[in-house]
């Protein structure tokens, strides 16, 4: 029986899908995994200042974002990109260009308008996610950091199973009791995927009060470094409050960029560094 040569085998489709990633990911020296065990501690907003810091001490166009939070996509949001779409040319899929010249892909540049849900099962979330990683044109960078929605689901396994050599992924948690029993979920998920830990950031640890420059301690006090002793993963750094955070994000300006001389800006810059170190030591 001949195959009718018009049609697409699935698996070959795939292969060459995979054979892209693995092209695509090959111009690219290290990639990270932005990850949390529950949503609302503010990964997002951690890889947004991550990935502008990161491209504030790299040449401009050297940094990119994927937003692989298929059904939440909120980057595009926080880096003034609302709007935008993706345009497509021979190389591929062109991201678009935000804030000190990050390269940022997201589903949230494809859907008609803010209202337009992603109802999708695993295996076209899987297909999206392949797509975003072997069909855009990232070109020569230097960091890929990506986004990852909270869980251990399809997303965070299917990125995990297709990033070829992978540095490693960043844990994002608050200092709270619930939090701290899903982190050390998403610590084991790590190691059971092998991928390398990079260590752990605590989000909202503390609060600077404006007027007199006291740290007042808004929930538990230590959260992150009791995870990073206990597991044996490092302590990348605390990130205090700042209610200005809210309204920057909401004005589609990262926060490292509007208030650079924040406690919060510095302690970004000084994660940053800790990160670069790991990742080009190794």
């Amino acid at each position: 029986m001949t195959q009718d040569t018009d049609e697409i085998n699935p698996f070959e489709q795939r292969n060459k899908q995979m054979e892209h990633v693995k092209q695509r990911m090959g111009k690219i020296k290290h990639k990270i995994a932005i990850i949390s065990g529950k949503g609302g501690v503010g990964k997002s907003l951690v890889t947004v200042n991550l990935g502008v810091g990161l491209s504030m001490k790299e040449d401009d166009g050297k940094v990119g974002i994927l937003d692989a939070d298929l059904t939440g996509p909120t980057i595009p949001k926080m880096m003034g990109l609302k709007g935008k779409k993706l345009e497509v040319g021979p190389p591929g899929i062109f991201p678009a260009d935000g804030p000190e010249g990050v390269k940022v892909v997201s589903m949230d540049f494809l859907l008609p308008n803010d209202e337009a849900p992603v109802i999708w099962r695993g295996p076209l979330k899987m297909g999206a996610i392949r797509q975003f990683l072997g069909e855009v044109a990232w070109g020569d960078l230097e960091f890929l950091l990506v986004d990852l929605p909270p869980g251990t689901g399809d997303e965070p396994l299917s990125i995990l199973q297709l990033l070829p050599e992978m540095d490693g992924v960043v844990i994002v948690t608050i200092p709270s009791e619930v939090s701290e029993v899903v982190v050390r979920k998403a610590v084991t998920f790590a190691r059971k995927m092998n991928v390398p830990i990079l260590g752990i950031i605590e989000n909202m640890s503390g609060m600077v009060c404006p007027h007199c420059g006291e740290e007042i301690e808004v929930f538990s006090e230590g959260g992150g470094m009791s995870i990073s002793e206990d597991m044996d993963v490092d302590f990348l750094g605390s990130i205090p409050i700042d209610p200005r955070v809210s309204s920057a994000s909401d004005e589609g300006v990262p926060f490292i960029i509007k208030y650079p001389e924040a406690p919060a800006s510095k302690s970004f810059m000084k994660i940053i560094e800790k990160i670069e170190e790991k990742v080009k030591k190794e």
